[in-house]
């Protein structure tokens, strides 16, 4: 690894009209032996620019505060480790690292995630019996084990085409939901039946399984084929499959 980097940084705020305004602007640092991205932002604050914003907090690849764009992919932070990036990157380029371009700029590396607040709240709750002595086969909790990893990075919905170039965001729910959705669709306890407001509100149709969402998650959920693709076969199922509709009319399925 070389002595010097030079970073390419995205520095600048959104205008009264709310499109982002800014300059990519050029830091050189030295690096130290181990450094992560995250590392060398903190670098460039304490020696360059102490006013630049970047939202961390754990620094373990858990928390998904510092999601970013490095090089123009959707990556944590603290997860990406200087030596790959040094690999990937040609000589005598700088590193570019950019915010979310998904989502609303608030400054420099920082983003708005007011949309999935806002998102989280619409979506009901696990719903299960009254009473609380709740039993189920070890392999029905292993299934929706793998949706409990998700760190809320957003780097999945950052990264989706149906939000990052269409902007779907009042019809779309993004990967990251259809995640938490499939937890509580797959649970083996669970009676609140979500199956149409997946299809109206959340517009599970929109996706057409590009697996982008998957190869960037940072906690290796395979949201695609584990969430994504069962969420459609179980809308699919409800309310399309001639034979299962009758079943239903007739009352041999529920």
């Amino acid at each position: 690894m070389p002595e010097d980097v030079t970073f390419r940084v995205f520095r600048g705020e959104p205008d009264e009209g709310g499109v982002p305004n800014g300059d990519m602007v050029d830091y050189t640092v030295e690096m130290d032996e181990g450094m992560v991205v995250l590392d060398v932002i903190h670098k460039i604050q304490a020696e360059h620019a102490p006013d630049m914003s970047c939202r961390w907090n754990c620094k373990a690849g858990k928390c998904g505060s510092c999601s970013a764009e490095v090089n123009g992919k959707s990556r944590l932070m603290c997860m990406t480790r200087m030596e790959d990036i040094m690999e990937e990157t040609p000589e005598n380029t700088p590193v570019v690292v950019k915010p979310m371009q998904a989502f609303p700029l608030t400054k420099d590396l920082v983003t708005d995630m007011q949309w999935a607040y806002d998102l989280n709240k619409k979506i009901p709750g696990l719903k299960g019996p009254e009473e609380m002595d709740w039993k189920f086969d070890q392999n029905e909790a292993d299934r929706v084990q793998e949706f409990r990893a998700c760190i809320e990075c957003m780097l999945c919905v950052n990264t989706c085409h149906v939000m990052r170039e269409h902007q779907l965001w009042d019809e779309f729910a993004g990967p990251r939901f259809f995640v938490r959705l499939a937890n509580l669709e797959m649970h083996p306890m669970d009676e609140g039946g979500r199956l149409e407001m997946i299809k109206d509100d959340f517009g599970l149709g929109y996706c057409n399984i590009t697996r982008c969402c998957t190869e960037v998650c940072p906690a290796g959920i395979n949201i695609t084929d584990n969430a994504i693709i069962p969420l459609k076969e179980r809308v699919v199922t409800e309310y399309y499959d001639p034979i299962a509709i009758l079943a239903k009319k007739v009352g041999l399925r529920k």
